[in-house]
Order: C-alpha cells, then structure tokens, then sequence
C-alpha cells in the first residue's frame, strides 16, 4: 500500500487490507488486535501504530516522498514447510529439474514477474 501520508481514512485502508477499526481494536474477521491510539481524533489511522501493532513492514522513500505499507506477517513467514512438486525444463534443453531433487537441503526460490 503506497501512502503520500501516515494518516490514513480507516475505511480506505480496511478496503485494502481487510483490517477495520473496530472500539476493540484492529481486526480482520473474527481476529482482533489492541491498538491504543491508532485512530486519531479526526477518525483517520495512524498509520506508525497500525505497523507496529499488526506487524506490517513501513518503509520511506525519501526522493519521492512516499512510505510503503507492507503485508501483516503475523509472526511467520510461512504457514508450513511443504512446497508443491515443481518440475521446470533446463535452460540448455537437456533435460528437466525438480524441486524434489532437493529434498533435505535448505533450499530458496526466487521467482520474478515483470508485471
């Protein structure tokens, strides 16, 4: 989410992130998180306190003025370990890869899109 400012409407951001201000705090559904002084005076979210408290990444893009609000992490980064069976041609045509073959070996995937 690409912010021009760190207070944001509340009911923009819970349309982009599913997270509504609610008098118990921050929630999404049936979850609920404390956020004392999230919600400013003039209704808009504060959005430092809503980081922090939900755990969302906040960075500044000094040049351009602009912050960025990553997604909640929730305290993990994956929910399991198990990655679906992934077989890909080898770039020279000789052949195929798969993920299988890594089977016990710490291992990272980095996927880009130009979109």
């Amino acid at each position: 989410m690409l912010l021009d400012s760190l207070a944001v409407d509340a009911e923009a951001f819970a349309a982009r992130t599913g997270w509504e201000a609610k008098p118990e705090g921050l929630c999404r559904g049936e979850v609920c998180v404390p956020a004392p002084g999230a919600v400013r005076a003039d209704g808009r979210l504060d959005v430092r306190i809503v980081a922090e408290r939900l755990r969302m990444p906040l960075v500044h893009d000094d040049a351009h003025g602009l912050w960025a609000l990553g997604p909640s992490a929730g305290g993990r980064t994956l929910a399991s370990a198990d990655a679906p069976e992934l077989t890909l041609p080898l770039v020279d045509g000789s052949g195929s890869w798969s993920l299988s073959s890594m089977r016990g070996r710490r291992t990272i995937l980095v996927a880009w899109a130009s979109w």
